[in-house]
Protein backbone atom coordinates (compact mmCIF):
# COMPACT_ATOMS: atom_id res chain seq x y z
CA UNK A 1 0.00 0.00 0.00
CA UNK A 2 1.37 3.05 -0.94
CA UNK A 3 0.12 6.36 1.16
CA UNK A 4 1.50 10.08 1.09
CA UNK A 5 2.16 11.29 4.06
CA UNK A 6 4.25 14.73 3.31
CA UNK A 7 4.60 17.58 0.99
CA UNK A 8 7.48 19.08 1.39
CA UNK A 9 8.78 22.78 0.23
CA UNK A 10 12.40 24.06 0.10
CA UNK A 11 12.80 27.46 1.37
CA UNK A 12 15.39 29.63 3.01
CA UNK A 13 13.80 29.74 6.72
CA UNK A 14 11.34 26.77 7.60
CA UNK A 15 10.06 28.29 10.33
CA UNK A 16 9.14 31.40 8.59
CA UNK A 17 7.34 29.93 6.22
CA UNK A 18 5.41 27.55 8.50
CA UNK A 19 4.39 30.23 10.25
CA UNK A 20 2.62 32.04 6.95
CA UNK A 21 0.94 28.33 5.62
CA UNK A 22 -0.12 28.17 9.57
CA UNK A 23 -2.03 31.65 9.55
CA UNK A 24 -3.39 30.85 5.79
CA UNK A 25 -5.00 27.28 6.86
CA UNK A 26 -5.46 28.47 10.64
CA UNK A 27 -3.45 25.48 12.00
CA UNK A 28 -0.81 25.45 14.09
CA UNK A 29 2.92 24.54 12.95
CA UNK A 30 3.61 21.43 14.78
CA UNK A 31 5.48 20.69 18.02
CA UNK A 32 8.91 19.81 17.74
CA UNK A 33 9.28 21.92 14.75
CA UNK A 34 12.76 23.71 14.40
CA UNK A 35 15.31 25.48 11.82
CA UNK A 36 15.62 22.35 10.25
CA UNK A 37 12.04 20.97 9.74
CA UNK A 38 8.88 22.62 10.16
CA UNK A 39 5.65 21.31 10.04
CA UNK A 40 1.73 21.50 9.77
CA UNK A 41 -0.65 18.62 10.31
CA UNK A 42 -3.43 18.86 6.90
CA UNK A 43 -5.28 15.55 7.83
CA UNK A 44 -3.16 12.72 7.23
CA UNK A 45 -0.70 14.93 5.49
CA UNK A 46 1.99 16.99 6.67
CA UNK A 47 2.82 20.09 5.13
CA UNK A 48 6.42 20.04 5.74
CA UNK A 49 8.70 22.83 5.23
CA UNK A 50 12.72 22.32 5.10
CA UNK A 51 15.54 24.82 4.60
CA UNK A 52 17.96 24.87 1.50
CA UNK A 53 21.48 26.17 1.04
CA UNK A 54 21.42 28.73 -2.21
CA UNK A 55 17.42 28.61 -2.24
CA UNK A 56 16.43 29.92 -5.18
CA UNK A 57 12.41 31.05 -5.67
CA UNK A 58 10.96 29.49 -9.00
CA UNK A 59 9.59 32.82 -10.92
CA UNK A 60 6.01 31.65 -11.98
CA UNK A 61 5.12 31.44 -14.99
CA UNK A 62 8.73 31.65 -16.11
CA UNK A 63 10.03 28.40 -17.71
CA UNK A 64 13.59 29.16 -16.48
CA UNK A 65 12.71 28.51 -12.76
CA UNK A 66 9.61 26.89 -13.26
CA UNK A 67 7.18 26.43 -10.57
CA UNK A 68 7.59 23.17 -9.63
CA UNK A 69 4.83 22.59 -7.58
CA UNK A 70 1.38 24.46 -6.04
CA UNK A 71 -1.34 24.64 -3.63
CA UNK A 72 -4.60 24.53 -4.34
CA UNK A 73 -7.01 25.90 -1.74
CA UNK A 74 -10.65 25.71 -1.86
CA UNK A 75 -12.25 28.67 -0.16
CA UNK A 76 -16.32 29.55 0.37
CA UNK A 77 -15.31 33.35 0.68
CA UNK A 78 -12.45 34.14 -2.36
CA UNK A 79 -12.85 37.96 -1.33
CA UNK A 80 -12.15 37.12 2.75
CA UNK A 81 -9.16 35.16 1.70
CA UNK A 82 -7.64 37.16 -0.97
CA UNK A 83 -7.58 40.31 1.94
CA UNK A 84 -6.41 37.68 4.61
CA UNK A 85 -3.59 36.13 2.87
CA UNK A 86 -2.56 39.29 1.25
CA UNK A 87 -1.94 40.90 4.99
CA UNK A 88 0.31 37.94 5.30
CA UNK A 89 2.47 38.35 2.84
CA UNK A 90 1.04 36.91 0.23
CA UNK A 91 1.21 38.57 -3.51
CA UNK A 92 -1.29 38.05 -6.19
CA UNK A 93 -0.08 37.42 -9.52
CA UNK A 94 -2.98 36.25 -11.89
CA UNK A 95 -6.80 37.00 -11.20
CA UNK A 96 -9.27 33.95 -13.32
CA UNK A 97 -12.25 35.23 -10.67
CA UNK A 98 -15.14 35.25 -12.77
CA UNK A 99 -17.99 38.16 -12.25
CA UNK A 100 -20.26 34.97 -10.92
CA UNK A 101 -17.76 34.67 -8.00
CA UNK A 102 -16.00 31.07 -8.95
CA UNK A 103 -12.49 30.65 -10.40
CA UNK A 104 -9.32 30.95 -8.72
CA UNK A 105 -6.54 33.77 -8.42
CA UNK A 106 -2.66 32.88 -8.45
CA UNK A 107 -0.45 34.20 -5.23
CA UNK A 108 2.96 33.70 -4.90
CA UNK A 109 4.17 32.98 -0.68
CA UNK A 110 6.73 35.00 0.56
CA UNK A 111 9.30 33.08 -0.42
CA UNK A 112 8.09 33.18 -4.06
CA UNK A 113 6.07 29.09 -4.16
CA UNK A 114 2.58 29.69 -5.99
CA UNK A 115 -0.53 28.55 -4.28
CA UNK A 116 -4.16 29.55 -5.61
CA UNK A 117 -7.73 30.27 -3.71
CA UNK A 118 -10.29 28.58 -5.22
CA UNK A 119 -13.91 28.62 -5.57
CA UNK A 120 -15.35 26.23 -7.65
CA UNK A 121 -19.16 26.11 -8.41
CA UNK A 122 -20.65 23.03 -7.52
CA UNK A 123 -19.09 23.34 -3.78
CA UNK A 124 -21.53 23.10 -0.37
CA UNK A 125 -18.97 24.03 2.74
CA UNK A 126 -19.65 21.93 5.99
CA UNK A 127 -18.58 21.67 9.23
CA UNK A 128 -16.60 18.67 7.85
CA UNK A 129 -15.47 20.98 4.96
CA UNK A 130 -16.03 21.10 1.43
CA UNK A 131 -18.61 18.56 -0.13
CA UNK A 132 -18.39 18.62 -4.08
CA UNK A 133 -21.76 17.89 -5.67
CA UNK A 134 -21.73 15.17 -7.99
CA UNK A 135 -23.49 15.40 -11.56
CA UNK A 136 -27.32 14.14 -12.28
Amino acid sequence: MLRLTDVIIDCPDAMMLAAFYSEVTGLPVKAGSHDSWAGIQLGEIELAFTPVEDYRAPQWPDGDHPKQFHLDFEVDDIEAEHRRVVALGATLHQDSVGRDGFGWRVYTDPVGHPFCLCRNKGVTWTDEGPVWQTGD
